[in-house]
This record gives structure tokens, C-alpha cells and sequence, in this order.
């Protein structure tokens, strides 16, 4: 893979998603290759044209000489377990581009781990050399900001028709967004709504709530991605973004900070699965967690019990 091998990156890529025992001794060969992509997440609720959006701004790349790795987080198929949409139709003109990478990732129905797997996914087509990394995910839930979190520039896409629910999500997406653009901006219903997203990231933006680590204030910008129209404004945007964030070394902190995230991610996975193992074996784990059970010890006490149990163990 670290030669170019695209097959071989398709096959380490699975072996990740399947959480395969050799995923740790994969992660340690590629991590000193790592640090060097620059990451978009683009999310958005069902429906809002990311898909397209993603498909022109890997043109506009391509057409600089850069090269694409596209991690497209797709709702599950209920007969295969695979991605629903894993042909990618909206970007089958890239798929003979040697220099564009598409893998699709399906959340089969499990979402503690999919956040960890993109994230693993991310590093492999950063050690495997692409430039630029493109996620898109299936939605706005909690998961899919979460995975978005993964990325350096985060593009929220909302759609005119999206109406009352922008209300329900408008504090995680202020929160998230880095560039809001309204896609398929010329129905109706798409001038009031950057008004309303206008005003609202400009309220955020000089009250200072949620204020971020860089000063910034969230465009909102209008697109018609399947008429190619708004998306080099859409990319320009996003490279102001990125001049902004390395010029006052946000950038290296936020990207420190997801690292020291994944840390903590790994070691309560790894306690948890050295935990579940131990019960199998030690009868006194065995014992507190029955008593816990029962109701006759707190899960307080108990949690000191196991600790100082682990602590000791070889």
C-alpha cells in the first residue's frame, strides 16, 4: 500500500472496517506517513446533493494536480450488510481516475465504532499519499458529527425544503460548521433560509457563543452542484478556511487534540476489552459484578474494586 498499491489499500481498508486483529500492528506501520492530507468533512441531512457537491469539488481538485481519497459513510443494506450506495453512481466519473480513490463504509446498524474506523480509514489514505480527504457522511445525527469531527474543514449542506428541522439541528450544526452552503439554491425557500443561517452564525459569531479557536465566521453559500454552479466559491472558501487555521496554528492544535482524543478512545476500548476478557477467568471480578447486579454493592465501589484489580495485574 505504502508503494502505491491501490488493491492493497482497498484490502487494508477492509481489514479495518472488520476491526481484524492486525489493525493495530497496521495503524503503528503507517502512523509515521500520517500528518499530511488535508481533511474535509461534508455532512448534511438525506437528500441535501452531497454527493454531488463532493463529485464537483474532486473535479476542481483534480484539475490543481491534486489527488482524492473520498470516505463515503452510507446507511447499511438490510440484505447484505454492505453500503446502500455503495456504487457511488453520483461519482462514477472519477472512478477511472487513477489519482481518486472512492471507498463507501456502511454502518451496519453499529455506531460506537464507525467514528474509530473512518478515522483509521482517513490515516491509511493519508499514508497512501492523497492530498486531500473528503468525508461524507449520511446525515446529521450525533454519529455523523462525531465522524465529522474528523475533519479539518467541516461543510454542513442544507437544502431550502430542509424547513422547521433546521430548528431541531441548529445547535450541533452551529456548533460543527465551518462553511454552511445551500445546495440546490434555486427553489424556493433558499433566500430565507440563508438569511436565517446568516443571522444566526453572525449572532454566534459577535456574541462569542460557542466561540472557536480561530477567528472565523461561518460563510453560508449558495450552490447548484448539479449545475456546477457555486462550488469553486464553495472550494475557495474552504482554502481561506485552511490559510486561516495554519496561520494561527489552529490547525496543528486541533489536529493534536484528535490525536489525543483517539488516546483516550483506545485505551477505555482496550480496558473495556481487557475487563470482559478477565471476567471470563478471575471468579472475584465475577463476584463483584453480580453483587452489582443484585444490587448489593454500588457501582462506585465496584468500579474501585476492578481498577485496583486491573492495576495489579501483569
Amino acid at each position: 500500500m505504502l508503494e502505491g498499491d491501490r488493491l492493497a489499500l482497498a484490502r487494508l481498508i477492509t481489514r479495518i472496517e472488520n476491526r481484524m486483529p492486525e489493525v493495530p500492528e497496521i495503524m503503528r506501520a503507517v502512523h509515521p506517513r500520517t500528518g499530511r492530507a488535508y481533511v474535509l468533512g461534508v455532512t448534511g441531512p438525506p437528500g441535501a446533493g452531497k454527493s454531488s457537491l463532493v463529485d464537483r469539488l474532486t473535479t476542481l481538485l483534480r484539475a490543481e494536480g491534486a489527488t482524492v481519497g473520498i470516505v463515503a459513510v452510507d446507511p447499511s443494506s438490510p440484505f447484505t450488510g454492505g453500503a446502500v450506495l455503495g456504487d457511488r453512481i453520483r461519482m462514477q466519473t472519477h472512478t477511472l481516475d487513477p489519482h481518486v480513490f472512492i471507498r463507501s463504509m456502511a454502518t451496519r446498524g453499529s455506531l460506537g465504532g464507525l467514528a474509530r474506523a473512518t478515522g483509521d480509514v482517513i490515516k491509511l489514505m493519508d499514508a497512501f499519499g492523497f492530498t486531500w480527504i473528503i468525508i461524507e457522511t449520511v446525515g446529521v445525527g450525533q454519529t455523523e458529527l462525531d465522524i465529522v469531527r474528523q475533519a479539518d474543514t467541516t461543510v454542513v449542506t442544507l437544502v431550502p425544503e430542509s424547513g422547521d428541522s433546521i430548528q431541531a439541528m441548529k445547535a450541533g450544526l452551529m456548533e460543527v460548521a465551518d462553511i454552511f452552503v445551500v445546495n440546490k439554491a434555486d427553489r424556493d425557500g433558499a433566500h430565507a433560509l440563508m438569511a436565517e443561517l446568516r443571522f444566526s452564525v453572525h449572532l454566534h459569531y459577535t456574541s462569542g457563543i460557542g466561540a472557536k479557536d480561530v477567528d472565523w465566521e461561518v460563510p453560508v453559500l449558495a450552490a447548484q452542484a448539479v449545475h456546477d454552479v457555486g462550488t469553486a466559491e464553495l472550494l475557495a472558501a474552504v482554502k481561506r478556511h485552511r490559510a486561516t487555521l495554519e496561520q494561527a496554528g489552529a490547525l496543528e492544535k486541533r489536529r493534536q487534540a484528535r490525536r489525543r482524543a483517539e488516546l483516550d478512545a483506545l485505551l477505555v476500548e482496550e480496558f473495556t476489552s481487557q475487563v470482559t476478557a478477565w471476567v471470563q477467568t478471575d471468579q472475584g471480578l465475577a463476584r463483584t459484578l453480580a453483587a452489582v447486579s443484585e444490587g448489593a454493592l454500588d457501582p462506585y465501589s465496584a468500579v474501585q474494586r476492578i481498577l485496583a484489580g486491573t492495576l495489579r495485574r501483569p
